[in-house]
């Protein structure tokens, strides 16, 4: 009777308990009594009921709503249990934990796994993992024929090189990366970086893929794949008619407009007059030098 009269407050209040079938009736009734272990905590507000949900046979865990200042949507939970033949209840356990809405932190994460590209900055320190499968030691053939090569000539050579692995690792980074085959600058370019005057051919393995752009202008400095491009390859031509006008720009701000002020009918007939004046005078006398 008592936990139909706690839903049906819950129910009045807007909120529906949950109530696991599972748990025994003397268990589930037993809800003023984690209220009231809660209270006596003295932690803050008890909220609504939210229900109970089974843990074995012996206990369960009442859920409270907690009113607290910055825990929005964390619940109180309070276990209690109960002898299997037992009409007794005992609280176990009370404790705050975060509910489905609540706001918690992200799982933590270790630093080394947390490190990005371009975290690195000036005074850094980042050592390799000691298990680095993308290194290897430097008297190992690291299936680079230049690399390999170089090393026997002066002896071991680097302490470490890059294990095949690694080199893969990098090739699928420079293939997927902003100067791979498929960024948008590659897509709009006029022709590939393997036949731009500016492509630095990698050595060894790699040689065949990859080299750096010595461009200023484009991706200077940077491993650039083979079948990159920009406009700013180095055959590239300039459309027709592109360059600076043959004449200069009129400037009609050295200009001074002056308005002058409307000719009259008479002025206007007058004009006229003495144009036909003229031209009669000068017909005269070119008939009078004809003849």
């Amino acid at each position: 009777m008592v936990l139909v009269s706690v839903v049906s407050s819950a129910v009045a209040l807007g909120t529906v308990p949950s109530v696991d079938p599972a748990v025994r009736s003397v268990l589930a009734e037993a809800v003023e009594v984690a209220r009231a272990a809660l209270n006596e905590l003295g932690e803050g507000v008890v909220g609504a009921y939210l229900g109970v949900t089974a843990e074995d046979e012996c206990a369960a865990t009442h859920r409270f709503a907690a009113d607290l200042a910055g825990y929005h949507g964390w619940q109180w939970a309070v276990v209690v249990a109960a002898a299997p033949e037992s009409d007794h209840v005992t609280v176990s356990e009370l404790v705050l934990l975060p509910g489905p809405e609540s706001l918690v932190a992200p799982e933590w994460v270790p630093w080394n796994e947390r490190i990005r590209p371009g975290d690195l900055g000036p005074g850094d320190l980042l050592a390799p993992a000691p298990d680095d499968e993308r290194l290897v030691p430097g008297y190992t053939a690291s299936g680079d024929p230049d690399v390999d090569e170089t090393a026997g000539e002066i002896g071991l050579g680097r302490k470490q090189v890059m294990s095949l692995e690694g080199r893969l690792d990098a090739a699928q980074r420079w293939f997927d990366g902003e100067y791979g085959p498929h960024s948008e600058m590659a897509k709009s370019a006029p022709s590939t970086c393997m036949l731009c005057g500016f492509y630095l051919p990698l050595a060894g393995s790699l040689r065949a893929a990859f080299g750096v752009c010595g461009n200023e202008f484009a991706a200077d400095g940077h491993v650039v794949h083979a079948e990159f491009g920009c406009g700013a390859h180095s055959d590239t031509t300039l459309p027709t008619g592109a360059g600076s006008p043959q004449f200069d720009a009129y400037d009609d701000g050295a200009v001074e407009i002056v308005e002058l002020p409307a000719a009259t009918a008479e002025q206007t007939e007058n004009a006229t007059l003495e144009q036909t004046e003229s031209a009669a005078a000068t017909e005269n006398a070119q008939s009078e030098q004809t003849d």
